[in-house]
């Protein structure tokens, strides 16, 4: 690949995750502020609503990409339109003023956008003579656009000036951006155009095979339980660490993602010590850890060690994100063989981001409503507890029913998500 398209590429990807980063982690804590201070003053059960919109975006995503990106038009172009229709829809957003106009473009927005983390990838990799020492290299600028949205809401101080609406005017202005640039992107034509294939095989149902085999159902089944507590972190840290009193908590965020890369590139040699089952054990038990120091480090007081197992929370991201849900990407990849590989992938998509998290979303957004104190304050000991329990018990189950028989093989894996 040469300079010129490897910086192209790297520039769309930068983009397509500072997007996401713009308003994903601070939409919590700008529905629950009340309107006096700039936000929605929108329910608990409502926020669990909210991002479980990005659930229901993934489970769609597969018609769109399946279908429209592998059989009709070239990704570039679906891309540069999505993004396009999405900054309207993003602009309109910031200024909606209840939540049932809120959700309804976040909705409509979402669908459109899920489809797009494909793409981008897509239109990647298929520029690429060897994608597993290409793609790492550009995958990496979409953490460092995530890591820049957060910092400059940080250093904008929109959370604590109650401007996170503007968080949305951003990431639409940045959308109009990329749906601009996209149409300048290396072409990159349906690979199916003139090839006869069935609706099915085309939506990756061959896939569905896969959990014949009974470790691979336990993976998977595994997979999405673990997603319930997952949903927590996305909907509410945010607001946690804000409602505490963290200054630039949006900014703060984003050391996880720092750490992240890190744990990537460390990947390889846990994962030749490891193995599969340990090291997806171990990102279960990270999940666990994680809310275990947002229950401890924060119970209605302060101090320094308290402080230091927020921060132990948020930089074990790292551990929780890529000891799982990359291994397990490692794992479906290996198993389902060359045939099956990007229906594989998407199977194992289905079942996290769509059908885990839309279910942990909603259980989320009722559980921190159910610990709302009268003050307005939150219970988060509790709340934090709860997913913490969950993450053991998937834990404990995986142990005790999955069987490691296959060697895997060590490969740089992709981020899907950060």
């Amino acid at each position: 690949m040469n300079s010129s398209v490897r910086f192209r590429l790297s520039a769309m990807m930068f983009l397509e995750f500072f997007i996401w980063g713009a308003w994903f982690v601070t939409m919590g804590t700008y529905l629950l502020q009340s309107p006096d201070k700039g936000g929605m003053g929108a329910t608990a059960v409502e926020v669990g609503i909210a991002f479980a919109t990005q659930s229901i975006g993934a489970i769609i995503a597969p018609f769109i990409v399946g279908i429209i990106a592998d059989k009709f038009f070239s990704a570039q172009k679906i891309l540069g339109i999505l993004h396009l229709a999405g900054a309207v829809l993003l602009w309109f957003a910031a200024v909606a003023t209840d939540f049932n106009t809120f959700y309804t473009l976040i909705l409509i927005y979402m669908i459109l956008y899920m489809p797009t983390l494909a793409l981008v990838n897509s239109i990647s990799m298929r520029q690429m003579s060897d994608s597993e020492k290409e793609f790492p290299f550009i995958r990496v600028l979409g953490t460092i656009g995530w890591i820049v949205a957060g910092l400059i809401i940080m250093f904008l101080n929109w959370g604590e000036n109650g401007h996170l609406g503007l968080t949305f005017k951003m990431a639409a202005i940045a959308s109009f951006i990329l749906g601009v640039y996209s149409f300048s992107l290396p072409s990159t034509l349906p690979l199916k155009k003139n090839v006869k294939t069935s609706v099915g095989e085309l939506l990756g149902f061959d896939a569905l095979g896969l959990l014949k085999d009974k470790n691979y159902l336990i993976f998977f089944l595994a997979s999405m339980a673990i997603c319930i507590p997952t949903a927590f972190y996305y909907a509410f840290a945010n607001p946690f660490l804000s409602e505490i009193g963290m200054k630039g908590s949006a900014g703060k965020m984003t050391i996880g993602q720092g750490f992240e890369v890190i744990f990537l590139l460390l990947m390889p040699f846990f994962f030749k010590k490891l193995g599969a089952k340990k090291m997806l054990a171990l990102g279960m038990l990270a999940w666990a850890v994680r809310y275990v120091c947002f229950a401890f480090g924060y119970a209605g007081g302060s101090g320094d060690m308290l402080w230091i197992l927020l921060y132990i929370g948020i930089a074990i991201h790292g551990v929780c994100y890529d000891y799982f849900f990359v291994t397990g990407q490692i794992y479906t990849d290996n198993h389902a063989g060359k045939k099956f590989q990007s229906a594989a992938q998407g199977l194992i998509a289905l079942g996290t981001y769509g059908i885990g998290l839309l279910i942990g979303s909603l259980i989320s957004g009722v559980v921190a409503e159910h610990y709302q104190l009268a003050n307005g304050m939150h219970n988060w000991k509790v709340i934090w507890l709860i997913p913490a329990v969950i993450a053991i018990v998937v834990l404990i189950l995986f142990l005790l029913l999955f069987k490691d028989k296959k060697v895997e093989k060590v490969a740089p894996v992709p981020m899907e998500a950060v």
